[in-house]
């Protein structure tokens, strides 16, 4: 049974697979006529096996296990059902804990197809009212709710296929002639799309697409359920959304281009399974979707993208081999000479611009011998230049006098455990750290730690041990903080032994001590014999955690994050609130506010 307003039409502003930041979506968003409070219904009968309350994520969720083993979940509630509102609310007074996660025994709270368990909200990491419903199995894998084809939801129209990309995979490889990604936007005939332009490549190549779907009655933009790439009629590349692991599920980033992703704010996903992805949602070819394109020969490539309700669309182009050879085109002359790297793969590339008419050879220097790194074409006056960085890591390079150090510190390879240790930083990496051959760079620039780049993805986190500048720091008030492209800083933590403190992330990037001494902030909103109700929030490390007391009674306050709030709920609602109301907030770096007053 659909959860929300069976038996009538409903409308999803979300749906399974599409690409979040760090993972998949799983499930379904339904809308709820854009407020709280609609009667969520069970799918099926069960019982609540599992029934969790909480400041983020899926906020208030209800998990129904059924007699044939799948499990179907109703997240971002805005309540549960009475008996079982009941008994959340005794635990959370006995464990003195708004968060909480219970799991009662499988005849407590028995449900039939078609019971209100709950109503819709806007809880934990919402944003904006609606039901998120998923259907697990025993493994915890998320399917995809649409393959039981829910006649509440209609949907005719196809997935709209807006662009596609090609990455060259190997250091022979070209694309237009040049060893750099390139993208086409393309044109649309009905349901079937082209690209402008011939394709021209050499070697190993990528391909991506950047798709979406939308549903009858909707502007939403969601997941396409399925891809499958065909080249001269054979199928090489296939991936359908479903039966996501969990716990596999942050290998999104390697089912997207997450460097796009994260500089561009664009999901392109690939059409081949990339280096470190062992999400089970692919079959290909012995290349794992990867063309080779050999001189002067043609390539009818076919790309379909396909939704749950089988509405398919379909782009078809042409690609053609050319052996790459030295091209030198220019533009306006080059007035100062000029230098740039950066790393593709396993590649080191290097565009370097001269006044000269003849492009010139660059040194490189690895492990003190100097190589003479021979320009392979060049583009509006910039020679290119490439390296595979497997045949030794290089030190620095010297063109027309002047001097660049690359800061490559260590090749670090994907699947073991690998440590790295400087004079300011040490890092281990264990197994499951990377997806790919990391090439380490470091640095140590006015308390500022960099190591790698942000555009690096981690599936686990790497452990890292700093000895920065303590001079004038409280250490009991200090601690790392993650430096994103912006201004804003995340609290990474971290453990201090004596001046070197250890943390533990999934980000690459900067990262920075900084000290807190700066309390939480509490403002009364109101109170009452019924309630009371506080606005509270912290400037930089974040909240830790709240608690009240009432006449020296422990108080529920419940917290909304999205609206800094938090308010009590009562155990016994018929006993007012009366006498002394103390509330205490303290902040990850230990400093806490205290706020009392009289009802």
């Amino acid at each position: 049974m659909f959860p929300i307003k069976p038996g009538e039409r409903n409308y999803l502003s979300g749906t399974m697979g599409e690409i979040r930041s760090n993972h998949f979506h799983g499930g379904l968003d339904i809308k709820t006529d854009q407020r709280v409070g609609l009667q969520v219904h069970a799918a099926a009968d069960g019982y609540v096996s599992r029934v969790k309350q909480s400041t983020y994520g899926y906020g208030n969720i209800i998990y129904v296990t059924h007699p044939n083993g799948l499990v179907t979940t109703y997240a971002h509630l805005l309540e549960y059902y009475k008996p079982l509102a009941d008994y959340v609310l005794q635990q959370q007074y006995e464990k003195q804990s708004f968060d909480i996660e219970l799991f009662p025994e499988p005849g407590q709270f028995p449900v039939k197809r078609g019971d209100v368990i709950g109503l819709s909200g806007n809880t934990g990491g919402s944003g904006g009212p609606h039901l998120h419903f998923e259907i697990r199995d025993k493994e915890d894998r998320l399917y995809n709710p649409l393959r039981y084809t829910f006649k509440e939801v209609i949907d005719t129209t196809p997935p709209d296929i807006y662009s596609i990309g090609m990455t060259p995979l190997g250091i022979n490889a070209r694309i237009n002639n040049e060893f750099e990604r390139a993208e086409w936007r393309t044109k649309q005939v009905g349901t079937n799309y082209t690209l402008p332009d011939t394709v021209y490549a050499h070697g190993l190549v990528g391909l991506e697409l950047q798709t979406i779907d939308r549903l009858d009655g909707a502007t939403n933009r969601n997941g396409t359920q399925e891809v499958t790439l065909y080249v001269n009629g054979k199928q090489i590349y296939n991936h359908y959304i479903d039966k996501v692991p969990f716990e596999l599920s942050r290998q999104v980033s390697q089912h997207i281009n997450y460097n796009q992703y994260k500089r561009q704010g664009r999901t392109f996903q690939k059409a081949f399974i990339d280096h470190g992805n062992d999400l089970p949602l692919y079959q290909a070819n012995e290349k794992d979707g990867r063309l080779t394109v050999q001189p002067d020969s043609v390539y009818q490539v076919k790309l379909v993208a396909r939704d749950s309700y089988d509405n398919a669309s379909t782009l078809s182009f042409v690609v053609k081999g050319q052996k790459p050879t030295f091209t030198q085109t220019k533009s306006a002359s080059v007035t100062k000479p000029s230098i740039k790297y950066e790393i593709l793969g396993n590649v080191l590339k290097v565009s370097a611009a001269d006044t000269s008419r003849t492009p010139q050879n660059i040194n490189l220097f690895v492990g003190g011998e100097e190589l003479m790194l021979v320009p392979s074409y060049v583009n509006n006056s910039v020679s290119v230049s490439l390296y595979d960085l497997r045949a030794g890591l290089p030190d620095s390079m010297r063109f027309c006098g002047e001097s660049t150090d690359f800061g490559l510190k260590q090749m670090v390879p994907s699947g073991q455990a690998t440590a790295y240790k400087n004079d300011y930083l040490q890092l281990r990496f264990d197994e499951h750290s990377l997806y790919d051959t990391l090439y380490l760079q470091t640095a140590l620039e006015d308390g500022v730690y960099t190591i790698g780049d942000y555009f690096t993805p981690l599936h686990k986190a790497m452990k890292v041990t700093i000895r920065p500048d303590t001079t004038g720091l409280d250490l009991s008030k200090a601690a790392v903080y993650f430096l994103g492209t912006g201004r804003g800083r995340g609290y990474a933590g971290g453990k201090w032994e004596g001046n070197t403190i250890t943390f533990y992330t999934k980000n690459m990037g900067k990262f920075k001590v900084l000290q807190d001494t700066k309390p939480p902030y509490i403002r009364l909103i109101s109170k009452n014999r019924n309630g009371i109700r506080f606005k509270i929030s912290d400037d930089l490390s974040g909240l830790n955690s709240f608690n009240a007391w009432v006449n020296g009674k422990w108080l529920l306050m419940k917290y909304e994050h999205k609206t800094a709030t938090i308010w009590s709920e009562k155990l016994d609602k018929s006993v007012p609130l009366s006498g002394e109301v103390i509330l205490k907030v303290k902040d990850n770096a230990g400093n806490e506010s205290t706020y009392t007053t009289r009802i």
